[in-house]
């Protein structure tokens, strides 16, 4: 098996619903390789975190692909993503990210702690309530969802009505970061990004009228005042990624946890009774289970090399960020669930200029989470057979039955 039957294996629903059989046989071609037709595969853990801090290795950007493929442009999805700063180089993604990342302070997500513990305390209450009888309730939808979709609404400034719309909107924008084969497989993509668009393009209007104390509003405030600082393309794109960027990893980081624990009831009780921290159990869920399994990367320059590999210039590289995080090279038994570890540092969030900038929010809310969800449940047992979405980049659960009783 080569680099490119790896990536062609990573398409299949068989690969997705666990990869790491896979990995393990592409860290086997080493922790680079070539894939064919300028492409590359990514797979060991100091090869991924080379490249993702690199400023030289940048993102594929919108122009770039529709240069390769020029059906590319006509996908409003890709479009719309494509304005924001996943998807945006030097100079553009530091210009835009500088004005987002004040929301997103070390001061400003402790200070929103209590906040997070009082939504927990509702979400606990619904799933008690819900689940009274005995009837199983689905974690996804009842908690995992709703809890960091509203804390990032909060900061937005969305309106709570309008918040349980977005999973499936959300669900169907995120299309557009998988690996795909046939761009016609963008077409929800492609309805989901009209809809967000226009949903935002209405709220920041009404926000520039009626000001509020959020983050659209101060967005908003900026592009209408100096458009070369924010334009109103850039400022729709960034307000749909921070939306959906806000809650899918977390959603994913809370599903995948409590199904590990589920699989590994001691790490229940170690989390219980003090003996793991929430901390180390966040790091290594997010370690064993990425809910990111991989990104890309282009060669901006020539002269570029990865692990004593040429990389040409133009040259596209797959981040297996899932196989790097279970590198033999990098952690002492991989493949082993164990949330004690003290030495972990998972490329979950990226690295470098994209390092995820709600990464300490994601981690607060899961290590607030978790411990008052066992505290509250002591009797929390799975509720029936949960369902895996059929995806690789974004790995998490549609449904995940429990029983609370």
């Amino acid at each position: 098996m080569d680099g490119a039957a790896i990536i062609e294996q990573l398409m299949t629903t068989e690969v997705r619903t666990d990869p790491y059989p896979l990995y393990a046989r592409a860290r086997e071609l080493g922790p680079v390789a070539p894939a064919g037709d300028g492409m590359f595969v990514v797979t060991g853990y100091a090869a991924v975190n080379k490249v993702l801090r690199t400023p030289a290795f940048g993102v594929a950007t919108a122009e770039m692909m529709a240069g390769l493929a020029p059906e590319y442009a006509v996908h409003s999805s890709l479009a719309l993503l494509g304005r924001s700063i996943l998807q945006r180089n030097a100079p553009d993604q530091p210009r835009v990210r500088s004005l987002i990342a004040s929301v997103f302070t070390a001061r400003r997500v402790a200070a929103l702690r209590p906040a997070v513990e009082a939504a927990i305390d509702r979400l606990l209450d619904g799933m008690a309530e819900q689940g009274a009888d005995g009837s199983p309730v689905d974690f996804m939808d009842a908690f995992a969802f709703r809890l960091p979709v509203g804390v990032i609404c909060e900061l937005l400034g969305v309106p709570e009505q309008d918040r349980y719309r977005f999973r499936g909107l959300a669900s169907d924008l995120t299309i557009a970061l998988e690996i795909i084969q046939d761009l016609d497989e963008l077409a929800a993509a492609d309805e989901a990004a009209d809809e967000l668009a226009g949903y935002f393009t209405e709220l920041a209007a009404e926000r520039l009228a009626r000001p509020q104390d959020d983050l659209v509003t101060d967005l908003a405030r900026i592009a209408a005042a100096d458009d070369e600082r924010l334009s109103a393309r850039e400022l729709l794109a960034n307000l749909v990624l921070l939306l959906v960027a806000g809650f899918e990893t977390t959603t994913n980081l809370l599903g995948n946890g409590l199904a590990l624990l589920f699989r590994h009831p001691e790490a229940a009780a170690g989390l219980r009774s003090g003996a793991i921290t929430p901390a180390g159990f966040t790091d290594e869920v997010l370690r064993f289970d990425s809910p990111v399994q991989a990104t890309g990367r282009v060669a901006l320059e020539p002269g570029l090399a990865v692990e004593g590999l040429p990389i040409p210039p133009g040259s596209g590289l797959t981040l297996l960020i899932g196989s790097a995080n279970h590198d033999p090279d990098r952690y002492e038994h991989p493949g082993v669930f164990d949330p004690t570890r003290t030495d972990s540092q998972p490329l979950s969030f990226g690295g470098g200029t994209h390092f995820c900038l709600g990464s300490q929010l994601a981690r607060m809310e899961a290590e607030v989470a978790v411990p008052a969800l066992l505290d509250r449940f002591p009797r929390l047992a799975p509720g029936g057979v949960p369902t895996r979405r059929d995806r690789l980049v974004l790995r998490g659960y549609e449904t995940l039955p429990v029983t609370v009783r």
